[in-house]
């Protein structure tokens, strides 16, 4: 089943994203080797696709996992969790309807 991570950033995040982001990444690389990720990306600050000094507002990610307790392990081990990136991250069971 897939399953939805919202991740909510803390206020000035952009210096602490770019720190973890190189294992952040690493990790979404491996779900999608896998054939697990359905899509991920951050949300602007501001709107625009290149935010610059705004930074972002959060991310998502929607992959696929065995369980809503398997997709929490997974998301409270983000590389964004131990940099402090995140302040607030909901995990909810996602069904896709489109395309």
């Amino acid at each position: 089943m897939y399953y939805a991570i919202i991740s909510e950033d803390v206020d000035n995040s952009l210096a602490l994203r770019k720190s973890a982001r190189p294992a952040h990444i690493e990790r979404l690389e491996q779900l999608k080797k896998e054939g697990r990720l359905l899509v991920a990306g951050p949300h602007p600050a501001i709107d625009t696709p290149d935010p610059g000094d705004a930074g972002f507002s959060g991310s998502l990610v929607v992959a696929e996992f065995d369980s809503l307790v398997a997709a929490e392990a997974w998301a409270a081990s983000d590389p964004y969790m131990d940099a402090g990136v995140y302040g607030k991250v909901t995990v909810k069971p996602f069904k896709v309807a489109l395309p």
